[in-house]
């Protein structure tokens, strides 16, 4: 029997919680958290109180009389299903809330699939493989497959499991994945689905799901069994998806699946901040969703709690030049703080690092905290000298993006093999180097070191033909042997720039694509750090340069431990670098967005698919954004292209497509003469980008 409920009313008429919810809700949020029954799309701009309407749509619905076990709540974190749900206890007492099926995704689908695993071939008490299991499961296949490894260009479990999974999650074949995704694979895409199908075969008799397999069991038993399918289907009257345009097709079609009966479907999300592509998110689930459900409400959330009028200003017409998306305008409900975002160009990229950390001292000065302020970046390696430039100046800051540029894995291989032609003693380079090689373990490593440790020249001792420690794998070391004599010859021994580009075209390139699933950013990133290193006339004073970032900070030493550091410093306060995508949903008072320039911003390796420039403007958008009061862009003037000559940079097309008036352009003149660039490159560039 349905629970009854004694409504109080005021002396209006409405019902007295009615009544609180229209004082503590704007009147967007309100007519969504009342909103009848019925497919609803809302449509929540950056800051206006997304998770906050959710939460009083859910207590309102229990307030009406919906039993809470009727209600799924799908959110992308397990943690903010918690917070929504405590604070829908708090606002309306039950004791019940507890039986909300609240949660992501895959917690959801680990609770049905525990009752009904055997009607799909699994037994109920199923182990669920983490990440790392995954791997060891799929390495255990490649060798089931009689993949030989060693004799031919395959790649890493770790990118295997990135293919396999892209596919899952896009519901796209195997082969559309490699030839658009990892097109130096394509003759091995017959043996990747080898793999794959062994893969599917192991997890079942052993009785394992790895993560997608949660999504792809359940999605399997909605449509399988049609007498499950119906249970769960007049059992949740109301669906309520969180994050909406983060989802992918599998997990729309999921939600599709549930909500046949009833069509109470509430998806909240923002199709502005639609910037996930590359990891499977689709932008046709959000955009399209009045296509799948044509009686659908739609709502929109406008009035911005966060930035200021100008800041929304420039980033409402930054998101109006693209042409698919739901066309909204946030509004503000701060007050002006009297100036515009600031645009700054720069005349090179130090100029432009040391703008920013003289920026924010001031503003530390001023009584902003390091804590309020960020920087912003669509690229990891964007950050490079900007972090040289903190350290310097005793800036202390976490990457939120990640590790700091210098201590990633690729970076500290490719400096290992710098730090060897420097120092041919350097036991941790070695060592690092040599595990690189096919068939040379930590063993093999450490008794190849300790020969060479006394030698009078470990470059000819491990060049000789009788080296006892040489590996069964002869190609492999002998194209070591050739890369340390490139390195070490007269017209590359101390150019950097020459060492990094010839580590990478003998064969590390190759390595990025076997090893990591983003092998392309990666190589960008050397190729940046190439760049970088054209500027020392030495080997020695470029590592010696680096050095800043792992030696003394702060009055503490910093150790460098691979990609696990991630903040340096010990001060209570830390500024944050983090890239756009990681910013995603955080918020600071001061924000910096650095290489607003073409050719950086939008990135022309996410142009090359159809409709990526607008997925790009998007993630402009969110990066405009994140800021509450101040808002600084800069980009430098010139750069050094690959042949190592200055070329003239130009702005993002996102900063000339909008009205140059809803900019303060700064200029930095003053600082002229401490450069070798003429002065009046800076008014040039600044007429251009005015007229």
């Amino acid at each position: 029997m349905a629970r009854k409920y004694i409504i109080k009313r005021d002396e209006s008429g409405l019902p007295e919680r009615l009544t609180r919810y229209r004082e503590e809700l704007n009147a967007e949020q309100f007519r969504v958290v009342t909103a009848k029954p019925k497919a609803a799309l809302v449509v929540a701009g950056a800051g206006t109180g997304k998770t906050r309407t959710i939460t009083y749509r859910v207590a309102y619905l229990i307030e009406q009389g919906v039993s809470p076990q009727k209600i799924l709540l799908a959110t992308f974190t397990n943690r903010a299903a918690r917070e929504m749900l405590r604070r829908v206890e708090n606002l309306t007492g039950s004791q019940n809330v507890h039986k909300i099926w609240g949660g992501t995704f895959h917690r959801i689908a680990n609770l049905i699939l525990r009752r009904h695993a055997v009607s799909i071939g699994f037994d109920s008490n199923y182990s669920i493989l983490d990440a790392e299991d995954a791997r060891d499961f799929l390495s255990v296949c490649v060798d089931e497959a009689g993949i030989d490894t060693k004799a031919k260009r395959f790649p890493k479990p770790e990118v295997v499991q990135d293919i396999i999974s892209y596919a899952n999650n896009t519901d796209q074949p195997i082969e559309d994945v490699v030839i658009n995704r990892y097109p130096y694979f394509e003759p091995l895409t017959q043996q990747i689905r080898r793999v794959d199908m062994l893969y599917i075969e192991r997890k079942r008799e052993r009785n394992v799901m790895d993560y997608d397999d949660l999504l792809l069991n359940w999605k399997r038993l909605l449509i399988e069994k049609p007498e499950i399918a119906n249970v769960y289907a007049e059992q949740f009257e109301h669906i309520l998806v969180d994050e909406y345009q983060d989802t992918n097709r599998l997990q729309a079609e999921i939600i599709d699946l549930l909500a046949i009966k009833h069509k109470n479907v509430m998806v909240v999300g923002d199709d502005a901040q639609s910037i996930f592509k590359w990891r499977g998110a689709e932008f046709t689930n959000i955009y399209e969703f009045p296509k799948r459900y044509p009686d659908c409400e739609i709502y929109k959330l406008e009035t911005n709690y966060r930035s200021t009028p100008e800041i929304l200003g420039l980033a409402n017409v930054s998101l109006a030049n693209n042409r698919k998306q739901f066309p909204k305008t946030l509004e503000a409900v701060k007050k002006s703080k009297g100036f515009a975002p600031a645009l700054i160009p720069c005349r090179d990229v130090e100029q432009q690092s040391a703008f920013i950390a003289s920026r924010i001292l001031e503003l530390r000065d001023e009584g902003t905290s390091l804590e309020n302020i960020a920087v912003l970046y669509r690229s990891h390696y964007h950050s490079l000298e900007l972090q040289l430039e903190l350290t310097r100046r005793n800036i202390p800051y976490r990457i939120q993006s990640g590790v700091r540029f210098f201590e990633q894995a690729h970076i500290k291989d490719v400096i290992s093999y710098l730090r060897i032609t420097v120092n041919p003693r350097d036991e941790l380079a070695w060592k690092r180097i040599l595990k690189m090689i096919p068939s040379v373990g930590n063993a093999t490593a450490a008794k190849i070191y300790e020969s060479l440790a006394y030698a009078e020249n470990p470059f000819a001792l491990v060049k000789r033909d009788d080296f006892k420690f040489k590996p069964r794998s002869s190609n492999g070391w002998q194209n070591f042997i050739d890369l340390l004599d490139n390195l070490v010859k007269d017209e590359t021994r101390n150019k950097p720039a020459k060492q990094i580009e010839l580590i990478l075209t003998s064969g590390y390139e190759q390595h990025l694509q076997e090893t990591y699933e983003n092998a392309e950013a990666r190589t960008e990133d050397l190729r940046q750090l190439a760049l970088y290193a054209s500027k020392y006339d030495s080997t020695e004073s470029f590592l010696s340069e680096l050095a800043l970032i792992s030696t003394e900070r702060f009055g503490a030493p910093q150790t460098l431990v691979g990609e696990d550091v991630v903040q340096g410093g010990e001060e209570d306060e830390l500024l944050t670098l983090t890239s756009i995508h990681q910013a995603k949903g955080a918020e600071w008072t001061v924000v910096f967005i650095i290489w607003a320039a073409e050719g950086k911003f939008p990135s022309p390796r996410s142009l090359k698919e159809i409709d990526s420039e607008e997925e790009e403007r998007r993630l402009w958008y969110v990066a405009l954004t994140r800021a509450k009061d101040e808002l600084y862009l800069t980009y430098p003037l010139m750069i050094t292209d690959y042949n190592r000559q200055t070329v003239l940079q130009k702005p993002s097309r996102f900063v000339m497509e909008v009205p140059p008036a809803l900019f303060e352009i700064w200029s930095l003149e003053e600082d002229a003469p401490q450069f070798d660039a003429p002065v009046e490159l800076l008014d040039e560039k600044k007429q251009d980008f005015i007229n």
